[in-house]
């Protein structure tokens, strides 16, 4: 059903893995994971601006929040109206709700296909043999295995710590399980404490927008609460007793760096804008006695448009006079 996007997904990792091969080797362990790395980069890269989009509209509704609740109160009786004038306000600020929707509705198809295109090069329930002979989308039978007999530090990338012991003993040489869990376990632990890490962030994020003074309020400041442990879990639980490849657990991990890395860029540059905007819009003068006060920068000061300033009127006068008294004497 979502062969529109396993093709095009697996399309940009072969192209990946023959930029990294040409320069490594076409059967390089490494070769094969930097694919799946800039796989993976690629995808998000492309998400970048829908992401400030999605921030954007997020702060900028933040600062409507009191403006909401009046309407809600306004129009509790009146379901229709609060809408219109909801969608009014936000049009009026420039909110785009499905812009802020974008990025979930985009990224979570996108990635569904990625975990599938690179699960299927390690078909459960078939043999090694049995998967190097079925191409994978865009890659030839050669190609998968090739993936499948490549390494990264002595373990396979198709490998998985809970894979059988005939399974692991069905690749081009023999794999010892501790070399699988040697590779694994700091993938999953560094994918664990990445994921912990962003989802604290966008914990505190959630926490710094006002709540409705409802009864779900306190149900959603718990859930955001304990989001940051529960989702580490779910990678660490997967990563150790599910069948998630080496190259699943790359992806998990190179997705959770970006996302921190991303976060923090993104919203530290937004935040300067917000500075500045602020510094840009009010300057603080000193008063002839007492504090400084804190006057408007934008037009301040400026006469309306076609008016002499206060010392231009008063020069063109003297020198209207000037000229009235020279007249005078002729």
């Amino acid at each position: 059903m979502l062969n529109f996007l396993y093709y095009p997904i697996s399309a940009v990792m072969w192209f990946w893995h023959q930029v990294f091969g040409l320069v490594l080797g076409a059967s390089s362990g490494v070769a094969w994971a930097l694919s799946v790395i800039f796989l993976v980069l690629t995808l998000r890269a492309l998400m970048i601006r829908p992401f400030i989009s999605q921030v954007r509209s997020g702060r900028k509704l933040r600062v409507l929040a009191p403006q909401l609740a009046e309407l809600r109160k306004r129009h509790a009786d009146d379901k229709q109206k609060l809408v219109e004038e909801t969608q009014r306000l936000q049009r009026e600020h420039g909110v785009n709700m499905m812009g802020g929707c974008l990025p979930m509705l985009i990224q979570a198809p996108v990635f569904i296909a990625l975990y599938h295109v690179l699960r299927y090069f390690n078909r459960p329930g078939l043999s090694f043999e049995q998967n190097a002979a079925i191409p994978n989308y865009v890659f030839s039978p050669d190609e998968v295995r090739s993936f499948l007999e490549a390494r990264l530090f002595g373990a396979p990338l198709s490998s998985y710590i809970s894979m059988p012991q005939s399974l692991l003993d069905s690749f081009g040489a023999h794999v010892e399980r501790w070399e699988v869990v040697a590779v694994a376990v700091p993938l999953v632990v560094l994918a664990a404490v990445a994921t912990h890490l962003n989802a604290r962030f966008s914990a505190r994020q959630q926490q710094a927008q006002p709540l409705d003074a409802g009864g779900q309020a306190g149900q959603l400041a718990s859930i955001v609460r304990w989001t940051p442990w529960i989702f580490p879990l779910g990678v660490i639980v997967g990563g150790l007793f599910f069948a998630f490849p080496i190259a699943i657990l790359l992806y998990w991990l190179t997705n959770n760096a970006w996302t921190m890395t991303q976060q923090h860029l993104v919203f530290r540059r937004l935040d300067a804008e917000e500075a500045r905007s602020a510094t840009e819009g009010a300057v603080s003068v000193p008063a002839e006695h007492g504090p400084h006060r804190t006057v408007a920068r934008a037009g301040a000061g400026r006469p309306a448009s076609g008016q002499p300033t206060r010392r231009g009127g008063k020069a063109a006068a003297g020198r209207k006079r000037s000229r009235t008294r020279k007249g005078g004497r002729h």
